[in-house]
């Protein structure tokens, strides 16, 4: 996938945190060789995240993250250093700069103590290092820089791809699941949730791991499943459809094909699909007057009849036979108080990376509440969730 194709969600999140003055936006600027954030004497010039996607060899596709100063002071400054712990969450290598001519000081240890909390791999760049003549060996996780002269920034660079956990590099959309030559009959209703001139990103995700696969893959419209089934002179290795279309597309695909969708497939490439099973259970104990929170994590135009707003209270409504309330979050909102809800229905989360959508779930086990996923609750709710399973053994073996 090349640069400008490459989704927020897909790219390895490099954070770089620190005090105030101690050279953040410097260091960024060098390591990326562009002037991505402004650069002053005065204290707390980066007021909120910075974010930019771009290459970075030797690492490929990747998204800086420049962070307000962690000491930053008064109620504004308490804000921003809100922002900078919430970028701790999708932060999968963190830099702390730290001004050698000065030391560490107590911020830089809180951070370093907030690294190994939630175990992010991290290298300490003791900036400014041509202040600091004859300067000691650094540490282990250290490395002596000076983004002024350019020294050591090649080496930063270098550190920071060895931190990178290899696993990010070899997970699977669904291509550890299919053979070459399989065809894979993908699922795609076309209507007025979908953007206009372009297919959703999981959509584009699995079809494309299917063809670097080598296997086959056939975009059918909803009402063409059964078409497409017949039209073939080999079983199908598997069908995914758009969680929308579950009851109907199940109808049509014959039990001896296995059925999944865009929505699981994601769960399981994010590392919470055990979480997703174990939580959807949840539904059958909402009360008269219980909570429900529908989480997504980005923000698109609500069409009439979208899905977290709309066809999901409705089916939960339908299913439970209970008067609830539903409320709603999108994009970067995640609330930090989750004990007035019981149950938490999250999107397949394709525009979050990795570690913030286990982030998420990790905080809605920490406060015992229930979380599951789109695709998880409508295949539930429709008594297929253990036909949708039957691609992921380890999985299914989970269900109740």
């Amino acid at each position: 996938m090349g640069l400008n194709d490459t989704p927020s969600s897909e790219r390895v999140h490099i954070g770089f945190f620190g005090r105030r003055n101690a050279g953040k936006s410097s260091v960024v600027n060098a390591v990326t060789g562009q002037s991505l954030a402004i650069v002053s004497d005065q204290k707390g010039t980066t007021t909120d995240p910075v974010y930019k996607a771009m290459e970075l060899l030797p690492l490929g596709p990747v998204m800086i993250i420049d962070t307000p100063g962690f000491d930053d002071e008064g109620r504004l400054g308490e804000m921003r250093v809100m922002k900078a712990k919430q970028v701790l969450n999708k932060t999968d290598v963190a830099v702390l700069v730290v001004d050698a001519s000065e030391g560490m000081c107590e911020c830089d240890r809180q951070l370093i103590e907030l690294f190994h909390a939630k175990e992010i791999n991290y290298i300490v760049a003791m900036n400014k290092s041509d202040l600091v003549p004859g300067h000691p060996a650094p540490a282990a996780d250290e490395i002596f820089v000076s983004a002024e002269k350019k020294d050591g920034i090649f080496e930063l660079k270098e550190r920071i791809a060895h931190l990178v956990p290899s696993d990010d590099m070899t997970k699977r959309l669904v291509g550890d699941l299919l053979s070459p030559g399989d065809v894979a009959i993908m699922v795609v209703p076309i209507d007025s949730a979908a953007p206009k001139g372009r297919l959703i990103l999981p959509q584009q995700q699995v079809i494309r791991d299917t063809l670097e696969s080598d296997a086959l893959a056939m975009v059918v419209k909803e009402d063409r499943v059964r078409q497409a089934i017949d039209s073939l002179s080999q079983k199908p290795a598997m069908v995914v459809t758009d969680s929308q279309a579950f009851k109907r597309v199940s109808a049509d695909t014959p039990e001896y094909i296995p059925l999944t969708s865009f929505s699981i497939l994601m769960a399981r490439y994010k590392g919470v699909l055990a979480q997703a099973i174990g939580g959807v259970a949840a539904i059958e104990s909402i009360k008269d007057g219980d909570t429900v929170l529908i989480s997504e994590g980005c923000t698109h135009h609500r069409q009439c009849d979208d899905i977290g707003t709309v066809k999901i209270p409705r089916w939960l409504h339908e299913h439970t036979g209970k008067d609830i309330t539903i409320e709603t979050t999108s994009g970067t909102e995640f609330p930090d108080d989750l004990s007035k809800y019981s149950v938490i229905i999250h999107c397949g989360a394709c525009m979050l990376n990795e570690r913030e959508v286990r982030y998420r779930y990790k905080c809605a086990a920490d406060h015992g509440i229930p979380m599951t996923n789109y695709g998880v609750t409508i295949a539930y709710m429709a008594g297929i969730l253990k036909r949708s399973l039957e691609l992921f053994p380890d999985i299914s073996a989970l269900l109740p």
